[in-house]
């Protein structure tokens, strides 16, 4: 079953009660951030409630991945080391701009014994990650490099260009297109950055709409009030799956059984149509067992 990942929720390691919290919010996923949300004095400290936070479990069916510090840090390789032997679903790494600093992930996980199930999430928040994206989405085929997805980063992308986030991102399209393209050759969920302008309630939600319609799977928060609006705007609306079940229906009928095109409500449908149908259908199924509690271990 596809995982929903409407909604992926930053979480400081440092704030004991933002880990206690992030058990019953109803987001998608958290991110246990070891990184931006952490002073330096504070990174020990976040690093071992993060340990005891993911040993102690609870977060049902969220998705729970660690955020590292960047590679050219000095504490990427004890965030790393305490990730795996912790087991989260995934493990995101910021500013990742080359294929190497991939590998060199792979390769630490691969040696410190880490169990293949912990996935690695990836952040393109660098000019060189967007020029490289193509190039680091093509390493999902290498089940070494165990890349699961892109989360887009504009916030680091305009610090470091100069580019300026503007209202609408329009400086940004290019570069969003450019990612999304990318992590769809090769099959990879992409998430869109963070909203920072938490009082913006008009705008963050412009901002999901608009995400949600260049194809993003989902969007990364920094607050949880807004954890609803983003959960609503990635949810396919219940018209839409019911004309995705029609459609499926259908193409299931005898006499169609052989048709490539077939009319329905007035229209043409075509079998494009019905993969697009089944792709609506599952994410609806999945977002409503996501609501289920979840059965006891």
């Amino acid at each position: 079953m596809i995982r929903p990942r409407r909604s992926l929720l930053f979480m400081p390691g440092s704030n004991a009660r933002a880990l206690e919290k992030a058990r019953l919010l109803p987001a998608d996923g958290v991110i246990l951030d070891l990184e931006d949300a952490v002073a330096p004095d504070a990174k020990e400290t976040a690093r071992a409630q993060i340990a005891s936070t993911l040993a102690e479990g609870g977060f049902g069916r969220r998705e729970v991945l660690v955020r590292i510090n960047a590679l050219d840090s000095p504490w990427w390789l004890d965030d790393l080391a305490m990730a795996g032997k912790a087991k989260p679903d995934g493990i995101l790494v910021p500013k990742v701009s080359s294929v190497d600093d991939l590998a060199a992930v792979a390769n630490r996980l691969t040696d410190i014994g880490a169990d293949m199930s912990i996935k690695v999430w990836i952040m393109i928040e660098t000019a060189r990650g967007v020029l490289n994206a193509e190039h680091l989405a093509a390493q999902a085929q290498d089940e070494e490099m165990r890349l699961a997805g892109f989360v887009f980063g504009p916030n680091d992308i305009s610090r470091e260009t100069g580019i300026r986030m503007l209202p609408g991102r329009a400086t940004m399209l290019p570069m969003i297109s450019h990612c999304v393209l990318a992590a769809r050759a090769y099959g990879l969920t992409i998430l869109d950055g963070p909203f920072s302008d938490i009082a913006n309630i008009e705008g963050f939600a412009c901002e999901c709409a608009q995400a949600r319609d260049f194809g993003f799977d989902g969007k990364t928060l920094i607050h949880p009030s807004q954890i609803e609006a983003c959960n609503a705007t990635f949810t396919p609306p219940a018209a839409e799956v019911e004309q995705a079940r029609k459609i499926i229906a259908a193409f299931a009928l005898p006499e169609n059984a052989t048709r490539g095109a077939i009319q329905l409500d007035g229209r043409m449908v075509e079998r494009l149509h019905a993969e697009i149908a089944k792709k609506t259908i599952a994410i609806a199924d999945a977002i409503a067992a996501m609501a289920q509690p979840a059965r006891p271990a």
